[in-house]
């Protein structure tokens, strides 16, 4: 009886055709490559156009106006308007208050729910992020009426301890605001910089501790750096934000009058383009605004790769 062996049959190889991978990756990509050109290249390409053009009057200005090509007339007037580069003043003044508080509070509180004595993460987590999904105009609403004498309790409780206190002064709307923004933006940063947390190897921290690190050492020599890819991309995100903060000062406004309908970039060109039916020049300012938000965070993003290295 003679034993054979049997060679096991391999199925036959699939053959592509040359190209269909190409195809098929179009036909997904091509509803996302239109909603991205209608929704945003469209309206950047025709604000970049209109803000090249001015209505103009001839005469005594009885004639109807009439649209001409003015070059970049509308950048320099928007450049020369003292009102509008105020506001980036006031930006920078809430930049240096608001990102150090809330990079700082954020980092504190991932390293807290990094902890390994850190008790109920998950619900530690819920009340950090849960003022993140209260909706901007809400928050503001909200913090308007805590702000508001008269109506707050927190300024009558201030009051009634011999504590006189106006929020939303001229000397002290500007940290209202930041406030705000802190109380919103604090725990959407938490989750960012906990989730790289989670990712350090734990074997480094376990040899810490054997070595007698404490947790606070280990957090500032090696948590701390291990995450730095994390902190500049909430950089970058809190960088391009305020750039385009809009909401809570428009809000405010309402309640106080320190706060005037120019008081930063973004509610200039509202007001260029919705008040004072200027179009054009409400054009060369939202361009201005992102070329700005573009230079800032190719610096941002510099500064992150440069560290890398």
């Amino acid at each position: 009886m003679s034993s054979r062996t049997e060679t096991p049959t391999r199925p036959p190889a699939r053959r592509t055709i040359p190209g269909t991978g190409g195809r098929t990756a179009a036909i997904f990509l091509t509803p996302f490559f239109a909603l991205f050109a209608v929704a945003m290249v469209a309206p950047v390409a025709y604000a970049i156009g209109l803000s090249f053009f001015a209505e103009k009057r001839s005469g005594l200005g009885f004639a109807p106006p009439v649209t001409s090509f003015v070059w970049f007339e509308n950048y320099a007037d928007v450049l020369a308007s003292e009102s509008f580069v105020g506001g980036f003043g006031r930006l920078f003044l809430y930049c240096l208050m608001y990102i150090p508080i809330m990079l700082g509070l954020a980092f504190i509180f991932a390293l807290l729910l990094d902890a390994v004595v850190t008790r109920a993460k998950r619900a530690f987590q819920l009340f950090l992020f849960l003022p993140h999904a209260v909706p901007g105009v809400i928050a503001a609403l909200i913090w308007a009426y805590l702000y508001t004498p008269g109506v707050s309790p927190i300024v009558s409780a201030l009051a009634a301890g011999g504590i006189e206190i106006d929020f939303l002064s001229i000397h002290l709307v500007l940290p209202s605001i930041v406030n705000i923004a802190v109380w919103e933006w604090t725990g959407y940063n938490v989750i960012i910089l906990f989730t790289a947390l989670q990712a350090v190897p734990r074997d480094i921290l376990e040899a810490a501790r054997v070595d007698g690190a404490s947790e606070l050492r280990s957090a500032l020599s090696i948590k701390a750096p291990l995450i730095i890819p994390a902190i500049m991309v909430t950089l970058l995100f809190t960088v391009i934000g305020t750039l385009q903060m809009f909401t809570e000062p428009t809000i405010i406004a309402k309640a106080t009058t320190a706060v005037t309908s120019t008081w930063v970039p973004n509610m200039w060109a509202y007001d260029a383009a919705f008040n004072r039916n200027n179009l054009p020049q409400a054009a060369a300012a939202s361009i201005i605004l992102a070329v700005l938000a573009g230079l800032l965070s190719w610096a941002v993003t510099r500064l992150s790769t440069g560290r890398k290295r």
